[in-house]
């Protein structure tokens, strides 16, 4: 991520950084660390707590050709400023034709022991907002691709990092310049007996029930979110006629729902099961570690929701 940010400021001139606590202590996670000292306080500016009036502000900037990159501490205070996100920056340019090239970077996810107001999974809030892009990052090559493509894109785009990833996924760094583009899922393991569509942290607890599972078991990686890959969801249930999603967001968010809603309209008839979901209940995430434990999809659980799903 830190890569991204890097190449993007010194590639642009136009891209900046602002946030809180992002300039001299590195931000929450460190991801900004020594982007300060590289490209000086008016690029990589320090914010008040105030997400609403730093989101607001960025959006103004957007609004007159910069391309501002926003970090929130932990992606639940995105509950701030909401209005900025929904009502100002994803309707403008439906209002006036204005481009708002603005990209809202934000840690989520459990695993960290944050308790419920550091720990949430609310990408599924924004799904279904026209105007917005929403990606989630499962693998070290999208974490640098996607963000990339996020920074050129002309609309506002969210960009949930699993906090739980940061420093455990492991990889050969991607090529400099590289994108993933917006908007297309990828098949991160191949299979013919079942589809597990997931995105984030998903992506590497599906692999790892697979592998623990022996089974010849399809992962799609979704990677955006919003607007959701349609034909490759379909295209990868045509391939195995079972379908799991798998997410860490509480089971009633929205991403779930629009994989279901999809699969029950257009891919009825490819099911040789019914569709399953695994996803924590609708409760907020529990701070003491056993709770959280249980609370949150691993591979074990997942490889047992696998094993009913392959059973029917």
């Amino acid at each position: 991520m830190r890569a991204a940010l890097a190449d993007a400021l010194r590639e642009d001139e136009r891209v900046f950084l602002l946030g809180e606590d992002i300039g001299a202590f590195g931000g929450a996670f460190g991801v900004t660390k020594g982007l300060q000292e590289e490209f000086g306080e008016q690029r990589v500016l320090d914010t008040p707590i105030a997400e609403e009036g730093f989101v607001g502000a960025a959006i103004g900037a957007a609004w007159m050709g910069e391309r501002p990159v926003v970090e929130l501490q932990f992606a639940d205070f995105v509950a701030c400023p909401f209005d900025m996100i929904v009502t100002v920056g994803a309707k403008t340019h439906w209002r006036s034709g204005q481009a708002i090239p603005l990209v809202i970077r934000m840690p989520s996810g459990g695993g960290v022991r944050g308790g419920p107001f550091h720990a949430g999974s609310p990408e599924g809030w924004f799904v279904g907002q026209p105007g917005l892009k929403v990606v989630c990052p499962g693998s070290v090559e999208d974490a640098y691709g996607l963000l990339r493509a996020a920074i050129d894109d002309p609309d506002p785009v969210l960009v949930f990092e699993h906090k739980r990833l940061y420093r455990s996924l492991k990889a050969p760094a991607p090529e400099r310049g590289h994108r993933t583009p917006l908007g297309r899922a990828r098949v991160a393991r191949e299979g013919e007996e079942a589809s597990v569509v997931t995105y984030g942290s998903g992506v590497e607890t599906a692999l790892r029930a697979v592998d623990a599972l022996g089974a010849d078991v399809e992962v799609l990686d979704l990677r955006t979110v919003w607007p959701l890959d349609g034909a490759a969801v379909l295209g990868s249930l045509a391939r195995t006629s079972r379908l799991l999603v798998l997410q860490e967001a509480p089971r009633s968010s929205g991403v779930a729902g629009l994989v279901l809603s999809l699969v029950a309209r257009e891919g009825f008839e490819l099911l040789d099961a019914p569709p399953a979901l695994h996803a924590p209940p609708d409760t907020p995430i529990p701070f003491a570690p056993e709770l959280e434990d249980a609370y949150l999809p691993s591979p074990e659980s997942t490889a047992r929701a696998l094993e009913e799903l392959l059973a029917y």
